[in-house]
């Protein structure tokens, strides 16, 4: 859980779990006995700096605070080994985000109940579960008891079949909620900014697409914040090719975001309708209209003829091929420019108020 930067080569690979890890149990422990609780907690989230774990001395209440990823997949495979009934995530975005990596082989798709306590900087899973800003593990541990539960399913972003090793080993792959490309990558550093000058959560995420606004506004077409960036995108095996229109160069894109949420801090609904797919919007172009579209486009306004302004909003059972540039960002972290395949994860069951 160090480190800022991924590359694939370094990924958790989807490898068979060992004999140890034995499914956990589908409900909690039985009548008048106390759940078993797994914690995954991050000491160094936003919220968690200096502040003491909750319910460390409970005897059903297992906390691990891994500082590696081959020390988090050995914590998973331990809660395997003993059958909890909730994994707890006490952290951020990227938190939730190695979790559901590092521990995909170990549950196999049979994952326990996840309670996120959302203590990151922007915490934009905890926004599409509608949880509270503040959630306590007391509050969860109740909400648990009383069967509340969301369903979702994780972004899975792994390298193509003809990139894959050939000794037969799995692909590298990672899971999260949220990716983006293009100016999207400019708006998370921009946020970064934000960060560090005290400004968290949907606050920052105002601050970000003001400051994105008016640097797209005022920009010359060499400014970083109008260029794009050079992708290839298509869907399916068959790779169909995705919409572009006659806006800015063929194979470039101002915008891209590709998501399984349907809900966004501050309210907002990039994908406008769509929901239960993986849902992509592209932005071909920063044409005038689109930047005087925007404030309606984010509530999730959607009419007929949006393509030919080079406003896409796409829906798709099947996997996403793309091949992009430069660099894109999954749940606020760097990945490299490559050849990538992106499609739905298993089923979750998340806890929720």
């Amino acid at each position: 859980m160090d480190g800022t930067i991924y590359e694939f080569e370094a990924m958790p690979r989807a490898a068979s779990a060992p004999a140890l890890a034995r499914a956990p149990n589908s409900s909690v422990s039985g009548a008048g006995a106390e759940p078993l609780v797994g914690i995954i907690r991050n000491p160094r989230s936003h919220r968690n700096k200096g502040r003491p774990a909750e319910f460390a001395d409970r005897p059903n209440v297992l906390t691990r605070t891994p500082r590696t990823r081959d020390a988090l997949r050995e914590e998973l495979a331990d809660f395997a080994r003993r059958k909890i009934d909730y994994l707890v995530v006490d952290g951020g975005d990227g938190t939730v985000r190695d979790v559901l990596t590092c521990g995909e082989a170990t549950f196999a798709g049979r994952w326990p109940k996840l309670i996120v306590l959302p203590k990151g900087k922007t915490n934009a899973l905890a926004v599409a579960l509608r949880l509270p800003n503040v959630w306590s593990l007391a509050e969860a541990l109740d909400a648990a008891a009383r069967g509340k539960t969301r369903q979702q399913r994780p972004l899975v972003v792994e390298l193509p079949a003809d990139a894959r090793d050939r000794d037969g080993a799995p692909t590298a792959r990672v899971h999260g909620f949220i990716l983006g490309a293009g100016v999207f990558t400019i708006c998370t550093q921009a946020a970064q900014q934000a960060h560090r000058l005290g400004a968290f959560n949907s606050f920052a995420v105002l601050l970000t697409i003001l400051w994105g606004l008016f640097k797209t506004f005022v920009g010359r077409a060499e400014n970083p914040w109008r260029a794009g960036t050079a992708m290839r995108l298509w869907a399916g095996p068959e790779r169909r090719a995705l919409p572009h229109s006659r806006h800015g160069a063929k194979e470039r894109r101002f915008l891209m975001l590709a998501s399984t949420l349907d809900r966004f801090p501050l309210g907002t609904r990039p994908f406008g309708h769509l929901h239960d797919q993986l849902m992509i919007a592209l932005v071909d172009a920063p044409l005038w209209r689109f930047l005087a579209l925007l404030p309606l486009l984010a509530t999730g306004f959607h009419r007929a003829g949006l393509a030919r302004h080079g406003i896409h909003r796409i829906g798709l059972d099947d996997e996403l091929g793309i091949e992009i540039d430069d660099r894109f960002i999954l749940d606020g972290e760097y990945f490299p420019a490559g050849r990538y395949v992106l499609r739905q994860g298993s089923l979750l069951r998340f806890v929720v108020p």
